[in-house]
This record gives C-alpha cells, sequence and structure tokens, in this order.
C-alpha cells in the first residue's frame, strides 16, 4: 500500500485562510498594475468609464479565480488577458448599438491638433487586433511573448500584426500632415 500523495499547500489550506491569501494576492497586484491596465484598455475601448469597470470586472475575475491559479504571474496574464477579452466584448456591444443607429463615419473618431490626438486617431483607424497589439506594445510595454498570450494570437501574428500596424499608422499620419 503506497503512502497518501500529499495535496499542494493551497489544497489543504483551511478555506477562511485561502480567502485571506487570495485577498492579500490580489490587493497586491491592484495596487501594482491597476493604473497602467485602465490605461491599456482605455486606449482599446475609448472610454475611461468602460475602461475603469473593464478593470474592476478583471480583478473580480481573478480573485474568484485564485484557488485555481495560486501564482502572481499566472494571475497578470490572466488579468491583462481577461481585460482584452473584455475589450473586444464591449466593442462589439458598442459596434451593434452603433450599427443599429446609424454606420460610423470618420467624424466619429477623436480629433485634435497635437500630436498625441493625431496619433490617436490614426490608431483608431487600425482593424482591432492590429490596434490591441500596438496598445500591449507601446502603451503597456509588453514583449511579443505576453502579447501573444493576453490576445491569444501567435508570436509569428503579433509581429505580422505589428508591422502590418506600423505601416498604416505612418500612412495615416502622413495624410493627416499634409
Amino acid at each position: 500500500m503506497q503512502p497518501p500523495t500529499p495535496k499542494p499547500a493551497w489544497e489543504t489550506t483551511p478555506e477562511p485562510q485561502a480567502g485571506r491569501d487570495a485577498d492579500r494576492a490580489v490587493t497586491a497586484l491592484y495596487l501594482t498594475h491597476y493604473q497602467p491596465l485602465v490605461r491599456m484598455a482605455a486606449l482599446l475601448v475609448q472610454d475611461l468609464a468602460t475602461a475603469e469597470e473593464i478593470v474592476q470586472d478583471s480583478f473580480v475575475a481573478v480573485h474568484a479565480a485564485w484557488r485555481r491559479r495560486p501564482d502572481a504571474d499566472q494571475a497578470l496574464c490572466y488579468l491583462r488577458r481577461s481585460v482584452v477579452n473584455r475589450c473586444r466584448s464591449a466593442l462589439r456591444r458598442q459596434h451593434a448599438a452603433v450599427d443599429q443607429i446609424a454606420p460610423r463615419s470618420e467624424s466619429d473618431l477623436p480629433t485634435g491638433q497635437d500630436e498625441r490626438s493625431a496619433f490617436i486617431s490614426a490608431l483608431w483607424t487600425l482593424p482591432p487586433r492590429q490596434r490591441e497589439v500596438m496598445v500591449l506594445r507601446y502603451f503597456a510595454d509588453l514583449p511579443a511573448t505576453q502579447i501573444a498570450s493576453a490576445t491569444g494570437i501567435s508570436e509569428g501574428a503579433v509581429k505580422v500584426y505589428t508591422a502590418r500596424a506600423m505601416s498604416s499608422l505612418r500612412a495615416e499620419l502622413q495624410k493627416a500632415r499634409d
């Protein structure tokens, strides 16, 4: 007869302690990553209130899943992916509502005088995947491996989307200057 296999620490911890550990871990993640995730989401959905709600919902989901993901690095990857997926869902809902009212026109895109506004406007002319990759790469400062994980695409696809987006952005910004 074999001795019983020891259970991992998080399975043997009583429930109240596990809840406190999740609270502490998610609080630490929140304090460190909330603002960067909100900025990332705001660039993806172009609305600060929606971005904050998306990030809050993602933190709630991480807390609920903490027993299955007790590693902080996994939790951060889960958070990023959750934020990207929730942004996609919000944009789908937004586009569905707009499509029922009127077709989206160029005048709906943000306008502005300075380069930052021009860049944000140009960013919004990109297809959704290219926009996601650019925001994750240049605003969230993530490497290709983490972008691939957050978006659910391969590293090769990340590089292709980045190259295409850069080309489109250059053309769009040049057109705006002329």
